[in-house]
C-alpha cells in the first residue's frame, strides 16, 4: 500500500538517517508562503520540514500543493534568507522540539530554540509538534467529575473548572484575561501536584517577560514550559506555535509520575495545566497566511479553515487513562463583538465560558467576571453537590432582579424602591462586592495581598449573604475582603473603636 498526501499524489517512505531529498528550486515569496516548483520524482509530503541547501537556517513547512508540481510552504525564516532559484531539500521529517523535564522553567520557541538566555536545552529526545498519539477506546479516560479549584471565588462558585476540561476566559482588551489566566496557574500548581504548558501566541514582549517574573516571584517557574510566539514574529511562527505547545502537553500528560493506578499498580501520568494566550491570535494566523494563499476567504474575512483548525487544535488537549490536561484558554473578542466567528468557533470546545465585561471593569470590581453571562458544564447537583447547585441558583436570580432594580435605581434613585426590592438591591450589593478578590500576581500593582479562598468557604459565605446575614454591614465592607467572617469581624472591631 502506497502513502498519499492529501493531494493524491504519491509519496516515497520516510527517509532514515541524514539522507536529503532535493525538493525544487523557489520561485516566488509572498510575505511567509514560499512558492516552490518541485524537481524530480520526490515530493514531500504535507507537514515536512525543508531547508535551503545552502543554509540550513533556513527553516520551511510544506503546507499545500497547487498542481502536482507547485507546493505552498510556510517561512518560518526572514524573506530576505530566500532568493529565486533557491535549492529546496528535505530530510523527510517534521519539525521537532526537545522534549522531556529539562523544558520546565524554561522558555522556547515552536522550533525548540531557547529564548530565555539560559543555554541550550538539556534534552536527550525530541518529538514531532504533529506527533499526535493515538489511543485505543479502552485507554480514553472517562468524562472526570473532579473539580479542580482555582482559589478565585467567582469562578468557582459561579462557573467551576473541572479536571481535563477545557476554561475560556473570554473579553475585548484590558479586561483583565492574562491577569486572571496568570493568577489561576499560580493557585492551582500550588495546590495541586503536575506541570503546566504556556503557549503564549502573538503574546507582547512585556507581556512574556512580566509573566516570567509573575511566575518566579511565586515559585511555579519551575513547574512551568513556556513556549512562546510574539507577536513581532510571522504569522507562521505564530500559527505553529499552538502545535508546538500541544505536543509539550501531550509529553507531560503521558509521562509515567510518582502516582500509581490503586487498580492496576502501573504508574500513570500526570494532570497537565495548558494555558493559551491567546486562541484568537492563532486563529488570526491562520487568517493572515489564508490571504497570503489566495484562498477564498469565509464571513468576515476569516479562513474557510476556519473550524477544522479550531477543532485539530482543541482535540489534541484531550484527558487519557494516564494522565489529564486541564486547558485554560483567553479569547479575545475584538471591538467586543461576541459574535466574531473566531469566537464563535471557540466557544463549543469550552467545558467552562468565563465572561470578563468591560461594564464591570468600569465600575471597580474585580476580576471584571460577569456572573450571569459565565457557565460551566459542572454546575450539576450530582458534581458540584445539593449546597451549591441551590446557593448558584438563588444567586443568580438575586443578580437578575438586581440588574433589573439598578436601571430603575439610575433614573430615580434608591428611595423610590420598596422595602423588598431595596432589601434584594443591596444584598447583591454585597454579593457582588463579596466576589471582588486580590490576586497574588498583581499585588505590587494593587498594593493588595492576594487571597485564595476554598470552593466551600464561598458557597457558605454566599448563603450568609443571601439569608441577610451580612446586613449590618455596609456592601463597601465587602470589597477585597477574605471570606465573610474577616469582614463582620472587622465591621465589628471598627464599631467598638
Amino acid at each position: 500500500m502506497t502513502n498519499e498526501t492529501d493531494t493524491g499524489l504519491p509519496n516515497p517512505p520516510a527517509p532514515q538517517g541524514d539522507i536529503r531529498h532535493t525538493v525544487g528550486r523557489i520561485r516566488r515569496v509572498i510575505g511567509q508562503i514560499a512558492v516552490l516548483e518541485c524537481e524530480g520524482d520526490y515530493r514531500p509530503r504535507l507537514q515536512e520540514q525543508l531547508t535551503a541547501h545552502d543554509d540550513p537556517s533556513v527553516l520551511l513547512e510544506a503546507y499545500s500543493y497547487g498542481t502536482d508540481r507547485m507546493l505552498f510552504c510556510l517561512l518560518f525564516s526572514r524573506p530576505e534568507k530566500l532568493a529565486r532559484n533557491t535549492l529546496i531539500v528535505s530530510s523527510g521529517q517534521q519539525i521537532s522540539i526537545p522534549i522531556g523535564r529539562g523544558l520546565l522553567g524554561r522558555a522556547i520557541e515552536f522550533s525548540g530554540d531557547p529564548i530565555d538566555g539560559r543555554g541550550p536545552i538539556m534534552s536527550s529526545e525530541k518529538r514531532s509538534i504533529y506527533d499526535v498519539e493515538r489511543t485505543s477506546s479502552g485507554d480514553a479516560a472517562l468524562r472526570s467529575d473532579e473539580i479542580i479549584e482555582t482559589g478565585i471565588k467567582i469562578i468557582d462558585f459561579f462557573a467551576p473548572v473541572l479536571r481535563g476540561g477545557k476554561m475560556g476566559l473570554v473579553g475585548g482588551a484590558g479586561v483583565g484575561k492574562t491577569v486572571l489566566q496568570t493568577e489561576i496557574l499560580r493557585n492551582i500548581i500550588n495546590a495541586r501536584d503536575g506541570v503546566a504548558v504556556f503557549a503564549g501566541i502573538g503574546e507582547r514582549t512585556r507581556e512574556g517577560h512580566a509573566l516570567w517574573r509573575a511566575l518566579e516571584e511565586n515559585k511555579v517557574l519551575d513547574k512551568t514550559a513556556l513556549i512562546f510566539g510574539y507577536v513581532n514574529r510571522n504569522a507562521a511562527v505564530r500559527f505553529r506555535t499552538a502545535a508546538a505547545a500541544a505536543a509539550v502537553a501531550e509529553y507531560f500528560r503521558d509521562l509515567p509520575s510518582d502516582k500509581t493506578d490503586p487498580k492496576t499498580g502501573k504508574p500513570i501520568g500526570n494532570d497537565v495545566l495548558f494555558f493559551v494566550d491567546n486562541i484568537f491570535r492563532f486563529l488570526q494566523a491562520g487568517s493572515e497566511l489564508s490571504t497570503l494563499l489566495g484562498e477564498i476567504p469565509s464571513e468576515f474575512g476569516y479562513q474557510p479553515t476556519l473550524q477544522s483548525e479550531v477543532a485539530e487544535f482543541e482535540n489534541r488537549l484531550t484527558s487519557t487513562g494516564r494522565g489529564s490536561i486541564t486547558s485554560v484558554q483567553t479569547i479575545y473578542v475584538t471591538a467586543d463583538e461576541f459574535a466574531n466567528p473566531a469566537v464563535v468557533a471557540t466557544l463549543p470546545h469550552m467545558d467552562t465560558v468565563v465572561i470578563l465585561s468591560r461594564d464591570i471593569t468600569q465600575t471597580g470590581r474585580f476580576p471584571a467576571i460577569d456572573p450571569l453571562r459565565s457557565s460551566s458544564n459542572a454546575l450539576s447537583e450530582r458534581t458540584v453537590g445539593t449546597e451549591h447547585y441551590k446557593a448558584v441558583h438563588e444567586a443568580r436570580a438575586l443578580l437578575a432582579q438586581y440588574d433589573k432594580l439598578s436601571r430603575m435605581v439610575a433614573i430615580v434613585g434608591e428611595e423610590e424602591l420598596s422595602q423588598q426590592n431595596l432589601q434584594t438591591y443591596r444584598r447583591a450589593e454585597r454579593l457582588l462586592n463579596y466576589m471582588t478578590q486580590s490576586f497574588y500576581t498583581a499585588s505590587a500593582e494593587s498594593g493588595r495581598e492576594g487571597t485564595v479562598m476554598k470552593r466551600d468557604d464561598v458557597v457558605r459565605d454566599v448563603r450568609a449573604i443571601i439569608d441577610g446575614k451580612a446586613d449590618d454591614i455596609t456592601a463597601d465592607q465587602l470589597l477585597y475582603v477574605g471570606d465573610l467572617k474577616s469582614a463582620l469581624d472587622a465591621a465589628a472591631a471598627k464599631k467598638t473603636t
